[in-house]
């Protein structure tokens, strides 16, 4: 009998790896099972889920604007729509489970699913669930989490501690460190630090990172920097001078040679970018994104530094310690190899099976 499934969500790079991660996983364990996706029109999830093989239908919601309220004006009619859309696609389709992964399309389908009594699974990325996660769970068949101690925000009989899922090429990468460096122009002789702000880039790591690229070269210290668009043509100017050490991309779609080539990482700290450091075991400096929904970057970057698995800065005061904190890591042989040690323990490269059995489970 062919099995159905909806997996809803996405609205970035973090939400829809993970989710693609889970859909691949349900084809190896059911090669005739049929998915669809649904996701918010306009995202990245309708150009990334269709490259990866999988249908999806969009819906058409956005997420409350905190920084311009008046945005917000149409958000009661884009909910009541979504919802609308979202029963009609339920109708349609008819699957056995509906998988939210969060991001604006998940409440929707599984307010929903639930209504109609398809039963849901939620797969929680962060250690600070969010509002519509929170009420989605308490009808939620099963809650897949990556950190412990989420029994404050679900019930703790609904819990499976599973890890978030990491994309196959990052999990099963056979590159070397030489191939890697060789992929970026570098030498395999000098270290290497890979800063990364998420798939659009993090302003204020760029903005930190772009005085401090003279002082990388005297040192003999590489640097990949992935800036993301909006600041692709300041930083590629700043780094003219220095084109044998500093290497600037806009988008890297070979995240596993640039993991593979760093010897030190300075990121945000979303839960995909975190899952991915925790199973290439490196030495991360997190810069949380402050304005996340509740604050759930610092929550995520936190609980690996309470485990003295990696290092914080705050989002406003990376121009003042960037330097001084990258810098003497690099210098600190023991501490790069107790921090690469104490992150290593906390990845899980199977997530994926693990959470794809776990929805099989439930149909």
């Amino acid at each position: 009998m062919q099995r159905k499934v909806i997996i809803a969500g996405g609205g970035t790079g973090g939400h829809i790896f993970p989710a693609i991660a889970i859909a691949n996983a349900l084809k190896k364990l059911q090669p005739n099972i049929n998915i669809l996706f649904v996701g918010a029109t306009g995202k990245m999830e309708m150009e990334k889920v269709p490259q990866a093989g999988y249908p999806i239908e969009g819906l058409e919601i956005a997420g409350f604007n905190r920084s311009n309220l008046l945005k917000n004006i149409l958000l009661p009619f884009k909910i009541w729509k979504s919802l609308r859309r979202a029963k009609a696609i339920l109708q349609n389709f008819q699957p056995d489970v509906v998988v939210g992964v969060g991001g604006y399309a998940s409440f929707p389908i599984l307010n929903r699913a639930q209504k109609m009594g398809i039963p849901t699974l939620i797969q929680e990325q962060n250690s600070f669930a969010g509002k519509a996660n929170k009420i989605l769970g308490r009808k939620a068949k099963k809650i897949c989490v990556a950190y412990d101690g989420m029994e404050q925000f679900f019930p703790a009989d609904k819990l499976v501690l599973t890890g978030n899922p990491v994309r196959n090429n990052i999990s099963q990468s056979a590159v070397t460190r030489e191939d890697a460096l060789r992929q970026f122009g570098l030498s395999p002789l000098k270290q290497t630090i890979f800063a990364v702000g998420g798939s659009l880039g993090a302003k204020s790591i760029n903005e930190g990172l772009a005085p401090l690229l003279s002082a990388m070269v005297d040192k003999d210290i590489q640097l990949i920097w992935q800036t993301g668009k909006p600041y692709f043509e300041t930083a590629k100017a700043a780094a003219a001078r220095y084109e044998s050490h500093i290497k600037v991309h806009d988008f890297i779609n070979v995240m596993d040679f640039a993991y593979k080539a760093a010897d030190v990482v300075v990121s945000r700290a979303g839960a995909l970018a975190i899952a991915e450091l925790c199973v290439v075991k490196k030495p991360v400096i997190f810069v949380p994104y402050p304005f996340a929904a509740e604050d759930h970057q610092t929550s995520n970057a936190m609980n690996l530094v309470n485990k003295k698995a990696g290092l914080i800065i705050k989002d406003s005061e990376v121009s003042a310690q960037l330097g001084n904190v990258l810098f003497s890591l690099v210098q600190n042989k023991a501490l790069m190899e107790q921090l690469e040690n104490h992150i290593g323990k906390l990845g899980n490269p199977n997530a994926d099976m693990v959470i794809a059995k776990q929805v099989l489970e439930i149909i």
